[in-house]
């Protein structure tokens, strides 16, 4: 990728991740850990991947995103604005009852998204429902889907892997954000998933390892899950819970609470920096 794409992503990044901050703090809920470490992987779908256009969002030949993950819009709704979807204006109506951004994913309400989803484990089934539409339809669009490491523990993800490889669906990629916590520990505590890649391609799924924050390491990533035939792909991106804020940084405390005045200051200022730096002022 060239570096000026490069730098272009990590600045819609940087926006992102203050716009998400805002948002959580200004709702005084929401979901801002996870949403810190998917915002790399989202904005380079958005930003680079994935063929979406913001004047017709409905167009069936785009290509496809759920966030299986339904819980982090906080991360999906500031890329879905800057990509040009809806006013950024709208994202200081998130979780409230006088606007429409919802605290999880909403497809009949809020432009651009493409699956409602919120109870872990459904998104993924619908990518694949929708991958296999594509199939059965001759269309050449892809279907993303991005699933948190949490909910790797439901049942229903893998009976959907299962489904996805019996129907050699290579149209479709999974990422899941591997930031290794959920909302009440250490997944390797909770629920031990690992190994992840040995799973998947026990499942027949084509396997492969990413940093979730390294934006030439993405593309190449979602580059080669394109190239692959005959079966699925997931990404298994490695990736920081609260990246961008260094007291946030590896507390799954942070899973689901948003920062009072005093941390919401201190986290803004963080994130601010970090655009300013990039933006070279």
């Amino acid at each position: 990728m060239e570096q000026s794409k490069v730098h272009a992503l990590a600045v819609t990044a940087a926006r992102a991740r203050l716009l998400a901050m805002d948002m959580v703090h200004d709702a005084a809920s929401g979901h801002i850990g996870g949403s810190l470490s998917s915002m790399d992987i989202i904005t380079t779908l958005y930003g680079h991947v994935m063929r979406v256009d913001p004047a017709n969002p409905r167009d069936p030949d785009r290509d496809r995103f759920v966030l299986s993950k339904g819980h982090c819009t906080p991360a999906l709704y500031p890329n879905l604005a800057l990509k040009g979807f809806f006013p950024v204006e709208d994202l200081k109506l998130f979780r409230s009852i006088k606007g429409e951004m919802s605290g999880h994913a909403e497809m009949h309400h809020i432009k651009g998204v493409d699956m409602s989803t919120g109870s872990l484990g459904q998104g993924i089934s619908a990518a694949v429902g929708m991958a296999l539409a594509g199939k059965a339809d001759q269309k050449d669009y892809r279907v993303y889907a991005l699933l948190g490491d949490g909910e790797i523990e439901e049942g229903q993800v893998w009976e959907a892997a299962m489904s996805a490889a019996k129907y050699h669906l290579d149209n479709l990629c999974a990422i899941v954000d591997v930031n290794g916590l959920q909302i009440d520990g250490p997944t390797a505590e909770v629920m031990p998933s690992e190994p992840l890649d040995k799973k998947f391609e026990a499942f027949n799924w084509n396997v492969i390892h990413v940093d979730g924050h390294d934006f030439n390491a993405l593309e190449e990533a979602f580059n080669a899950a394109a190239a692959c035939k005959g079966k699925p792909t997931v990404l298994l991106a490695k990736t920081i819970k609260g990246k961008g804020v260094s007291f946030m940084e590896g507390d799954y405390g942070w899973h689901g609470k948003a920062p009072n005045d005093e941390q919401y200051e201190k986290a803004h200022a963080e994130l601010a920096a970090t655009l300013a730096e990039l933006e070279g002022k």
